[in-house]
Formats: C-alpha cells, sequence, structure tokens
C-alpha cells in the first residue's frame, strides 16, 4: 500500500519505551495537509489527489500484502521534534502502516531522498539508543537481521520501493507530550521520486506492534480533516491528530459507532463493515457481498488516511454513477479533456448533485454533502471526486472532510460525528 492522509501495552514490554507526557491528556498535533506548502489551485489539488488514490490502488494490487506498508503519497504531515537537543522533524501520517522512521545523516550521497529539513543526526542526540538484534523491539520488525556490532538492522519493503537502516530508541516530542519510541533510523530509501512530499519519514498509525498508538500505549485516537479545498492564502485552522485520552467525540452533533471487520493476520489496516449506499433518496442495488472481506485477504473496506479519496469495487462503482447519471441526467457535460473523470456537471449547477449515504453494520449512517464527494475541475466544470477500483475499496479524505473519526482500540469500534474541524 502506498502513503499518498494519519498510539508498550499490546505487544511491546519493554522498559525502552518509556511515557513522558506533560499532561495527562495525551497527544495532539497539528496536520498540515502536503499541498499546503505549493502553490497548487484548487483545480491542481483534485487532479493530484485523484492521481494519489489511484497510484495508490495500484501498489494495494501490486504489493506483497506481508510487508508493513506500500506507498507513494499520502496527505498529511505532522511536525515534531526528534532527540536531545531536539532537532525538528517533519512525518506523514498514515492509519495504513505500523513503522515510524526517519531519514538519518549516516544517508550517503544519493542513497535518500531530498527533505525540507536537515537529515537527523543521532551522534548530536544524548537520548538515542540502538536496540540489540535480540530484543523484543528488533523482532517486532518483519524483516530484521544482526548487524556486526549486534545492533538490530531493518529492511522494509514497499510497493514503491524500499527503505533499509537500523532499529533504535529515541525522545520523541510532540505539541503537548514527549515519549521515548522505537524508530528506524533509515540510510538508504529508494522509493518513486516526491513520495515524501518533502518530509523527514512516517508516523504509523496501524495496528501493529510499532505502531504510534502501540508503543504509547493509547487505547484511542481521532482526528478531524479541514475542508479540503481551501486557498493557500486563506487556510485557517489545520486539522489535527489526538492520541490518547484527548481523543474524544464532543456533545454536538449525532454519534455514529460501527465495530471493526477483523483482518487477516498482521495486517495493519482498519477494515469497516459498509453495507450500503444512498444517493439522494434512492437505496442502490448493491448486494452486501460486494463489500465483505474474503477469507483470502482480498476484498473488504478500509478507511484509510492514506488515501485523498474514495475508490470502489466495481460492483459499487458502477450502480453509483448509474444512479447519480440518472438523477443529474438533465445536468451532465462532458468531463474536462484528458482528466479522466466521469460524470461533470456545469459548476454553477453543482447544488443539483444530491448527498450520499455510507451505511455501515449496525445502523451507522454517515452522511456525505455534495462538497465531500464532488469538486471543480477547472473553471466551468465540478465533477464526482470518487474512482472505480478493483479488489478492495477505499474511503479517503476527500470524504471525510468536516468528520471527526474516533478509532476505540480498547472497543474496537469506529465511532464519527460531523463537526466543525477547524473549532477542535
Amino acid at each position: 500500500m502506498e502513503i499518498s492522509l494519519g498510539f508498550i501495552v499490546l505487544v511491546l514490554c519493554s522498559s525502552a519505551t518509556l511515557i513522558t507526557c506533560g499532561t495527562t491528556a495525551g497527544f495532539r498535533m497539528e496536520l498540515i495537509h502536503v499541498d499546503a506548502k505549493g502553490s497548487y489551485t484548487m483545480v491542481e489539488r483534485v487532479q493530484r489527489a485523484l492521481g494519489s488514490t489511484r497510484q495508490r490502488m495500484a501498489s494495494i494490487a501490486a504489493a506483497d500484502v506481508s510487508a508493513p506498508v506500500h506507498w507513494n503519497t499520502t496527505q498529511y504531515i505532522a511536525e515534531y521534534l526528534i532527540g536531545t537537543p531536539p532537532q525538528r522533524a517533519e512525518a506523514l501520517i498514515d492509519t495504513g502502516s505500523d513503522l515510524i522512521w526517519t531519514q538519518c545523516s549516516t544517508c550517503l550521497q544519493g542513497s535518500c531522498v531530498k527533505q525540507g529539513l536537515p537529515f537527523y543526526n543521532a551522534s548530536m542526540s544524548n537520548t538515542f539508543h540502538p536496540v540489540p538484534c535480540n530484543d523484543t523491539l528488533c523482532l517486532a520488525n518483519q524483516q530484521h537481521t544482526c548487524a556486526k556490532d549486534g545492533s538490530c538492522s531493518f529492511g522494509a519493503f514497499y510497493g514503491a520501493g524500499d527503505a533499509t537502516g537500523s532499529i533504535g530508541t529515541e525522545v520523541f516530542t510532540f505539541e503537548n507530550g514527549s515519549a521515548t519510541l522505537t524508530f528506524g533510523c533509515v540510510d538508504k530509501l529508494f522509493i518513486t521520486p516526491g513520495s515524501l512530499d518533502g518530509a523527514s519519514g512516517l508516523i504509523g498509525l496501524g495496528r501493529g506492534p510499532l505502531s504510534l498508538v502501540s508503543q504509547t500505549g493509547a487505547t484511542k485516537f481521532s482526528y478531524c480533516h479541514t475542508p479540503y479545498l481551501r486557498s493557500n492564502t486563506t487556510a485557517g485552522p489545520s486539522s489535527h491528530l489526538f492520541v490518547g485520552d484527548s481523543a474524544s467525540l464532543s456533545s454536538g452533533s449525532p454519534v455514529m459507532s460501527m465495530t471493526f471487520v477483523e483482518g487477516p493476520k498482521d495486517y495493519p489496516f482498519y477494515y469497516v463493515p459498509l453495507v450500503g449506499i444512498t444517493v439522494g433518496q434512492t437505496r442502490l442495488p448493491i448486494p452486501p457481498t460486494v463489500f465483505a472481506l474474503k477469507p483470502s485477504g482480498d476484498g473488504g473496506v478500509l478507511i484509510d488516511s492514506g488515501s485523498p479519496t474514495t475508490a470502489l469495487v466495481d460492483g459499487a462503482y458502477g450502480p453509483l454513477t448509474e444512479e447519480l447519471g440518472r438523477q443529474l441526467n438533465g445536468s451532465l457535460v462532458p468531463p474536462p479533456a484528458g482528466s479522466g473523470m466521469g460524470l461533470c456537471v456545469p459548476l454553477a449547477q453543482e447544488k443539483t448533485v444530491p448527498s450520499m449515504v455510507l451505511h455501515f453494520s449496525g445502523g451507522a449512517d454517515m452522511v456525505l454533502p455534495p462538497e465531500n464527494y464532488w469538486a471543480p475541475l477547472d473553471s466551468s466544470t465540478s465533477c464526482m471526486v470518487m474512482d472505480n477500483s478493483s479488489g478492495m475499496s477505499i474511503i479517503g479524505n476527500f470524504q471525510l472532510q468536516n468528520i471527526h473519526l474516533l478509532y476505540d482500540l480498547a472497543k474496537d469500534e469506529l465511532s464519527f460525528q460531523t463537526a466543525d474541524c477547524s473549532s477542535l
């Protein structure tokens, strides 16, 4: 799976993992969209999002599912400090992966990729400690070997390339707290150009033992994404990630909950029980089996912070586009040349697009207003920002704007509510 916008208690019982939060409320992190530092127009952002989702789906289809994460691009970057004295770093956030890693100063020329900040230098930190190759923290990596000095080396093999380096522990400082975490110090990174979007590394929020969630002993985390298509000049408040006790929903709008679908062993992903879709007042004729996760690991529906947009398997995408085509028949126009889009309407008629409802088992209904799945593609045309896929379906970030999602790992539940994410 590619990263394209993402906490000692479960497995790691090592004294090396120590929570030193400055508050009992858990961690809070500001999330910056990867496009925020660029001079992209709204149209260019939509086109980049669709391209990233297609790359992500291609990597999922092509990659070895036993690898910890398969990625090319992601969506949200968190800033943090690492080491003592602290060094600045930026990481991509991904619910579809586990390992925390950053590029290090031991990278040989040409063996890592360009980033916006200096590489982390372990030799300048008083709190960096290498992990021995027989340590539980080393063995938790799916690919690990013993270096000549007895320290732990790791390899991570992705759909977009490979990362190798050493495993160590270090102090990570976030917006309102710090923790000593096990991480990968990468000295070789061969990946698709542009995959890191200038970031230093990756913070995984998946189910595995080395994710930020697992290492900090948190039983829940939440995030809320502000509107996707804000202009750079009026960006306003950023999105936020909350880990631990700070992760909670408000008493405002109604809360919907569902139980996660159990995924295959060692998969880091969060599968959700999508069972149907309604467009306007019409429930689509989609058998629930279309969304089912098969014993082989094929199929299913992921909720994925690393996917910009939603992609549905053909058995759902076909009925969706057919019904939308029927309801918007008089308003449809050809998509912009070369856009690869399907359904489009004149920008002035975007308000004629009906709302969509994603139905999950247990009665949880997620209402998507038109702006959560429809967007301008040029100065005169607005198109549906969803795609089709083969194999599995993914619910991406564009569809989750102004929806606060709470992952409660103790209850094995995903809860959500509509929210003004800029006010959190």
